[in-house]
């Protein structure tokens, strides 16, 4: 945890913002895998980690504005538990660490959601993504998991965004910390991976990386040779010689703090002159990105900028043709460039994300509906104290191909015949993350591999 001032500070400023009512906070529970007693990693809430910083199960907190109240409610572990979980500290003694000094047991709560009703109090919550939460929420004030959708605080949540979004010090710290532990397990990957391993043998020595330093996986890992699936989770395949393998995978610390890196590389020693020259266009594409990112600019100028190099790197290659303003603009790029170039990132590897797109990545305005531009998860104006990725990619979609040629679209950008010739390339993308500053963007972590050269180095050691 940090200092308990850090997050008395927090819940002040969360206080002001919001002004007046009651706010409700919902920590996660343990989430069963098959029975009550096999759970999964327990993880809790972010936004509750953030003002609360107590990382156990089953506790729920309210913090009354108008009375100037805060107390975090749950049930202590019994003896029966310390057979199984060994000793425990108390609640109150994880509450004192972040300035609490009101805990009461479960119970409770319902009482004083009752008397905050009678009241007519305003009781502010946020959007849930657990269904025991939901369920919980229509015990105590009658919302049922439908509503809750419609029903939440957009009053919490705009303050929730406009605290979490900007990063302090401490935080940055522990940021470049996962990023750092984030490189480590990617250079192993590059230095394991070889013809004959199977995609689930090289994830494995990956996550190793990431419990050796004491946390976990920021996000399930992708590593595939089909990397023209974005999030492909399956680790079946068998690499071979001539495969690019494409790895995106993060560490995330004690604190929760997340890092979220991409990396492709040939299962040979080196890539093939097709393969590097597809390469060389997403690094390409990759610092225009970086160079796009400015302060007080919106990250969507970011996305533009990579779109608009890759169009441009593919005409050269002959597969399209016209302008790439008019192209991008239309959505073309969009048949090799289907996603968005970045996301914030912070405790949650896509940050805040639970809490809505259109209010953590676009200050409330309304999302682009263009295959594409949809997916860019982060618009709006970067900050100092905003963290996000920079990941564009490159990805040959036989099936996207095969609908888009169907329904003669992009004909007059898109050179099917020479796309055609790339039907079976797979997919290639690079990801770092960044901070902005009043200097402008800093990288997190230390420099990752990504160069032709970097790359086939470590790759020539290996195979």
């Amino acid at each position: 945890m940090f200092n308990k001032n850090t997050y008395r500070e927090r819940r002040r400023k969360l206080k002001e913002i919001v002004g007046k009512g009651l706010i409700l906070l919902f920590g996660n529970d343990e989430s069963p895998m098959n029975y009550t007693d096999n759970t999964y990693h327990f993880r809790q809430d972010s936004t509750f980690l953030y003002y609360f910083g107590i990382q156990q199960p089953g506790l729920v907190a309210v913090i009354d504005i108008d009375r100037d109240l805060e107390v975090v409610f749950g049930d202590e572990y019994t003896v029966e538990d310390y057979v199984w979980r060994g000793p425990q500290p108390t609640i109150a003694s994880l509450a004192e660490k972040c300035g609490v000094k009101n805990v009461q047991p479960a119970k409770n709560l319902a009482a004083v959601l009752g008397t905050a009703q009678q009241k007519k109090q305003t009781i502010h919550f946020l959007p849930l993504y657990r269904p025991e939460n939901k369920i919980r929420l229509y015990e105590l004030l009658g919302v049922t998991p439908a509503e809750n959708a419609g029903s939440y605080s957009v009053a919490l949540v705009k303050a929730v965004v406009s605290q979490r979004e900007i990063k302090t010090e401490e935080e940055i710290l522990q940021l470049h910390q996962a990023v750092n532990v984030s490189v480590d397990m990617h250079v192993a990957a590059m230095r394991f991976a070889k013809p004959g391993l199977t995609e689930a043998q090289v994830t494995a020595e990956i996550r190793k990386i990431a419990i050796a330093a004491g946390g976990n996986i920021s996000f399930p890992i992708i590593a595939t040779i089909n990397g023209q699936t974005l999030h492909n989770h399956y680790h079946g395949n068998t690499l071979k010689e001539g495969d690019l393998f494409l790895i995106d995978a993060g560490y995330e610390n004690e604190m929760c703090y997340a890092g979220d890196l991409s990396s492709t590389i040939p299962a040979s020693r080196k890539f093939t002159p097709v393969q590097k020259d597809i390469y060389q266009l997403t690094l390409d594409a990759h610092q225009a990105a970086i160079e796009a990112a400015q302060l007080n600019k919106p990250f969507k100028n970011v996305h533009i900028a990579a779109s608009k190099t890759i169009f441009e790197g593919l005409k050269a290659m002959g597969l399209t043709r016209g302008n790439s303003d008019d192209a991008v603009e239309a959505g073309a790029h969009a048949l090799f460039f289907p996603c968005g170039t970045g996301h914030m990132m912070g405790m949650d590897v896509h940050d805040m994300e639970d809490l809505g797109e259109v209010w953590v990545g676009y200050d409330g305005e309304p999302k682009s509906t263009l295959f594409g531009l949809k997916s860019l998860r982060l618009a709006k104006p970067l900050k100092p104290g905003h963290v996000y990725t920079i990941e564009p990619g490159i990805y040959f979609i036989p099936e996207l191909m095969d609908l888009w040629r169907s329904q003669n679209r992009f004909n007059e950008f898109i050179n099917w015949d020479e796309v055609y010739r790339y039907r079976d390339f797979g997919g290639i993308r690079n990801e770092e993350d960044f901070v902005m500053t009043e200097n402008g963007a800093l990288l997190l972590g230390k420099p990752k591999p990504k160069t032709v050269g970097e790359i086939e180095a470590i790759r020539g050691e290996v195979v």
